[in-house]
């Protein structure tokens, strides 16, 4: 490899083959990377050595024997720190959390190593996946190394912020309203959050289950369609996981995008929109019809209405897996003088100002007299989003809007305002909410030099659609519009 050409999953295949160097040299320069910027970045929480380097050992074993290498093999990653290492801390970014060492690994982590992967540590978020700005974090921000004094997005920020400095060639996140897409888009990287049930949340801390999802960031596409295929499939310790075949990604990428059918939502380019965003974006679009797609307009009824539901359900379902942090059975505990006293005291000091409020306004939304009012109609408005999807996918074959309505914000710009901070994901909880996967692809610079993101949706199961979309616009100089 050259100076400055960053480490792809297929250079790191063929430098291994070709002895050019050994996966235990390749993560110790990856780790000296970590050691010069994470101070600046905030972008890890856990390094795990240990883990690696044994890992890094087996893989140089198999090359010295002459076998075929597993797809992932010797690849530097980092796995944000909601999702379960057996042995090495998971704390969810919170002081509930700050001593938890797993018994056992995540579905995804697990074959990940047995695809090869070198894991490096874990990643910075917004404290159990709440926020969309990575300022949630019990152990501070992260900074977006596009732009130091911008956020990196959220809540999988330190992911994105980790492959965007090249301090691992791909991470796993976790996509919950946006938390994939929209650091993707603010650290101008490819983020894929697949469709739910595609990968196993088994090991994954859950924040609202109905929306949890696990996918790839990746410096490009088809670095991410590598990984999406290792981490995909069935797994009989998720009950929500979809027994579903998981085609060749990596050969999808390839396909030609001429003929495709994209849906321009006029939804999506109203007010609020950043105007250097709807330049880029529109830009975007006229690109994939340079290659072949056809436009064709299309109207979301029920878009305004996403924010509102997302927020009711997203909490509801956060308050109830969040009762398990009592101070009972794991994590911090603050003794106090009676067993009320102590859940108080353990729930005041290990959970945060977000976390806090959202265990409040689901607590809220699923009392007695307001349950009906609120998470009824809410996922009732969920049904009618996924409405318009399913109405929307018999007439083409993608959707493609902005991933945000701005560009990456300063840090604290937000802090103090959450319904602005909520309205930043307005083009991205629709999809979440309609369980399609989606993916954010870098989609050019503002004349300040910010990333901007554009988001391509496709129906169920069909990720390989939104990888081929995302690959030919890539190719196409997409990110240099």
């Amino acid at each position: 490899m050259s100076a400055g050409t960053p480490w792809r999953i297929a250079s790191v295949r063929a430098a291994l083959q070709a002895k050019q160097i050994s996966a235990r040299e390749l993560a110790a320069e990856f780790y000296g990377r970590i050691y010069k910027r994470n101070a600046e970045l905030n972008a890890y929480l856990t390094l795990s050595p240990e883990r690696a380097y044994a890992q890094a050992d087996r893989i140089d074993a198999a090359v010295a024997r002459g076998e075929t290498l597993p797809p992932l093999a010797g690849v530097p990653m980092a796995i944000k720190d909601v999702i379960s290492t057996r042995g090495v801390r998971t704390t969810c970014a919170s002081k509930m959390l700050e001593d938890y060492i797993p018994p056992y690994d995540a579905t995804a982590v697990e074959r990940l190593e047995r695809a090869g992967a070198v894991l490096l540590g874990k990643t910075n978020c917004d404290e159990f996946a709440m926020g969309g700005s990575n300022e949630n974090s019990a152990y501070g921000p992260v900074r977006n190394p596009v732009a130091l004094d911008r956020v990196p997005g959220g809540s999988s920020g330190g992911s994105a912020a980790a492959v965007a400095a090249g301090l691992a060639v791909a991470a796993l996140g976790t996509d919950t309203g946006g938390s994939i897409r929209q650091p993707g888009s603010f650290c101008g990287i490819p983020g894929l959050m697949p469709t739910y049930g595609r990968v196993s949340r088994y090991g994954l801390v859950a924040f609202a289950s109905s929306l949890d999802k696990i996918g790839p960031f990746a410096t490009n596409v088809a670095d991410a369609a590598a990984v999406l295929s290792v981490i995909a499939g069935h797994d009989e310790n998720d009950s929500t996981s979809a027994a579903v075949p998981v085609p060749d990604y990596i050969g999808e990428t390839e396909k030609s995008v001429k003929g495709l059918r994209i849906g321009v939502p006029e939804d999506y380019f109203g007010a609020g929109l950043d105007p250097e965003v709807k330049e880029k974006v529109q830009s975007g679009i006229a690109l994939l019809e340079k290659l072949g797609c056809r436009r064709v307009p299309l109207q979301m009824p029920h878009t305004d209405y996403a924010i509102a539901a997302y927020y009711i359900i997203a909490t509801a379902e956060a308050s109830s897996n969040l009762a398990r942090y009592d101070g009972v059975r794991y994590g911090l505990r603050v003794p106090g003088g009676t067993l009320t006293e102590m859940y108080r005291q353990t729930r005041e000091r290990g959970f945060g100002p977000e976390v806090k409020r959202r265990i409040m306004l689901g607590t809220y939304a699923l009392s007695a007299g307001y349950y009906d009012a609120y998470y009824l109609r809410a996922q009732s408005v969920r049904a009618l989003i996924a409405r318009d999807f399913a109405d929307a996918f018999q007439k083409v074959d993608a959707i493609v809007t902005p991933t945000s309505p701005i560009p990456p914000f300063r840090l604290g710009e937000k802090a103090l305002d959450p319904l602005q901070m909520y309205l930043a994901d307005i083009y991205t909880v629709t999809g979440s909410l309609a369980g399609v996967p989606g993916i954010s692809v870098p989609c050019g610079k503002t004349k300040a030099g910010l990333p901007v993101g554009l988001q391509v949706f496709v129906p169920h199961f069909k990720e390989g659609c939104v990888l081929q979309i995302a690959h030919a616009f890539e190719q196409a100089g997409g990110s240099t519009i």
